[in-house]
């Protein structure tokens, strides 16, 4: 089962048995062919499979066909090995991500070339990323026997290298760079020494693992631990010197899906679609027995029990998640007090009620209860995973609710969370202040809409909220978060365009450019930052609106309004007269559709592709501050 899990993705279900005739029949049809492509990516693919479905996508990209939803990425990929098996690996992968991949090469062995040459291959392209997919043979770590190099200048010389494709890709472009780490041999000269020898190949490899890890932190890049992948499936299996030799293939070809998986769950990180919040059966999923049936003592979960601990190692890694703001929720078949009864007086629970954000026990169909889950938390449902160890509920879910992954589970509890964590659901490039508290927020969320409920009107529940708003230019304590948010956000934002931390630099530099980043708090806590703006100043003193987003968390409590009033107030004392403001849809943001006309924008033109431009002029609109809207700048 170990490697069968990681090499076979077996927490994907099974491709169908018509995947052939399905992938030739996908271009028949008119609308929905991005849907269909992603259904059949979201399958275990062979190598085979994954080509004849790149093939496919490579067709209708070259016949102009339409991908949506599938987000458009451009992945330039750089390495000192060939790559021509990596590409339909990785743009038939991406389509189970969401993501429309588009690759451009370097020649083999080009590396350096590429990156400084203004005028290069991957330059021209203007990639969104480029993926340095350098192994150890690539740099130089190897020394002849005599008169060899400490291991210091070896590694220096190598991070050296890394540093200069990097500078080189920054100077050209405004690709983000994903670095690998390094796998290293399975093979070793002295055996247990070359770890301790300094100048082993083994131990300059880890430094300089260390290096790279350094090196992106705090960085817009990202990394693609394969260091981790090689160790996890075994060094032995991972390399295939034969494969080497005869084609300079840097790792088995029996692994190419999962590396493929893993280098684009870090692109699907970079475009902020990563999943959000994990979503729990109960019964032989966090504890083994069936509560109504067996009773407070007697579901299995205890310490010394080979089961019992097998279900508190599930429940063990969903409170890890939670400590790294993923959101927790319970969806069982179950009466309401039963289902809580463990959560509450099971003395060897380690999850408990305060844990979870919302709480669905009831004989509801799940596919419902979902739902219900995704309105109460203001959280699309393609921010879920649902681990559910009933196979029939995991087909139901998958066919109804496409969208919310369910990772295929093993009937050994033991392998349960393995089993979440190979999924990979949750993968993220960078950690801010704010990710240790998002699971805070949206339990807080799910409290409001209940206050809401209860209260009913409107005005009442704003003003029994108690808000206070924080306005601040961008800056690089919140640089990170903004970037989380430019590149997540869907719904409620305006334009969907895209920047790095690198871009939002700059932004923050350009004295032709006003941002703001808004936080708010209220009675249930800090909902932390909930909206970002851009406007760029026009030569004649005119602010187009480039960018304007925000959390759904605070959707339906007039949050727009107060941050109209607050550009206005700005835009007043900078002589600005004019506000400019566009809406381009995608599919993803019709809640929005409206957005300016709502609050008093004139629209000015309409384009056959939806795209609509309004103005507002800046002293025809006062905005006032409601006495349930109260607001701080700091």
């Amino acid at each position: 089962m170990s490697n069968r899990l990681y090499s076979n993705l077996e927490w994907l279900p099974q491709a169908p048995e018509n995947f052939v005739s399905r992938c030739r029949s996908a271009m028949d049809h008119g609308e929905g062919l991005g849907t269909r492509l992603q259904a059949l990516a979201s399958c275990r693919l062979d190598h085979n499979q994954l080509c004849r479905l790149a093939r496919i996508i490579g067709d209708a990209r070259q016949a102009g066909r339409g991908l949506a939803p599938l987000a458009p990425f451009r992945l330039g990929l750089l390495s000192n090995s060939t790559t021509d098996f990596m590409e339909p690996a990785l743009v038939a992968t991406a389509a189970r991500h969401g993501i429309s991949l588009e690759i451009f090469k370097a020649d083999y062995n080009q590396i350096v070339q590429e990156a400084v040459s203004p005028d290069s291959a991957i330059n021209r392209a203007c990639p969104d990323a480029v993926l340095l997919a350098i192994d150890y043979r690539g740099l130089p770590l190897k020394c002849a026997v005599e008169n060899a190099p400490t291991a210091e200048p070896a590694v220096q010389a190598s991070w050296e290298l890394l540093e200069t494709i990097r500078s080189g890709i920054r100077r050209n472009g405004r690709a983000v760079c994903i670095f690998q780490t390094l796998a290293a041999p399975a093979e070793t000269v002295l055996g247990g020494i070359d770890r301790v020898l300094s100048d082993s190949l083994l131990a300059r490899i880890e430094e300089l693992n260390g290096a790279i890890a350094r090196g992106i932190s705090g960085t817009a890049d990202a990394l693609l631990d394969v260091a981790h992948l090689a160790r996890t499936v075994g060094l032995a299996d991972w390399h295939s010197p034969k494969e080497w030799s005869l084609a300079r293939i840097p790792f088995s070809s029996t692994f190419l899906p999962l590396y493929a998986e893993h280098a684009c769950r870090v692109i699907t990180a970079l475009r902020g679609k990563s999943r959000r919040c994990l979503v729990l059966d109960l019964d032989n999923t966090i504890w083994g027995g069936v509560i109504g049936d067996d009773g407070l003592q007697g579901i299995q979960i205890a310490q010394g029990d080979p089961t019992g601990e097998a279900y508190l190692s599930v429940q063990r890694m969903a409170l890890e998640l939670r400590q790294r703001g993923i959101v927790l929720a319970v969806c069982s078949k179950n009466e309401d007090e039963t289902a809580r009864l463990p959560f509450r007086e099971h003395p060897e629970m380690l999850l408990r009620e305060k844990h979870i954000a919302v709480f669905q026990a009831n004989w509801n169909d799940k596919p419902a209860n979902l739902r219900a889950i995704s309105g109460a938390l203001s959280l699309g449902l393609e921010s879920m995973v649902l681990l559910d160890d009933n196979p029939a509920e995991r087909s139901l879910v998958s066919q109804v609710l496409p969208e919310v992954a369910v990772p295929e589970l093993p009937g050994d509890p033991a392998l349960i969370a393995r089993t979440l964590s190979a999924g990979g659901y949750f993968e993220c490039v960078a950690l801010s202040r704010e990710d240790f508290q998002r699971a805070d927020f949206y339990q807080g969320n799910a409290l409001r809409v209940i206050l809401q409920k209860q209260t009913g009107d409107l005005e009442t529940y704003l003003k029994s909220l108690n808000m206070e708003f924080t306005f601040q230019p961008f800056d690089e304590a919140g640089r990170a978060r903004i970037a989380q948010l430019i590149n997540k956000s869907n719904q409620f934002n305006l334009t969907t365009r895209r920047y790095n931390e690198g871009e939002l630099t700059l932004i923050e530099r350009d004295p032709a450019c006003f941002t703001l980043q808004i936080r708010l708090c209220d009675n249930f806590g800090d909902n932390g930052m909930i909206s970002v703006v851009i406007c760029r100043e026009k030569s004649n003193r005119e602010w187009d609106i480039d960018t304007w987003l925000m959390s759904c968390r605070v959707l339906g409590r007039k949050v727009e309004n107060t941050v109209l009033g607050n550009i206005l107030e700005h835009a007043k004392k900078r002589g600005i007269r004019k506000l400019t403001g566009t809406y381009i849809p995608t599919g993803r943001n019709k809640l929005v559709a409206d957005h300016y006309g709502k609050l008093g924008f004139t629209q000015v033109r309409a384009a056959e592709d939806g795209i609509k431009t309004y103005e507002l002029e800046v002293e025809s609109l006062e905005m006032p501050s409601p006495e349930f809207l109260p607001r701080s700048e700091a």
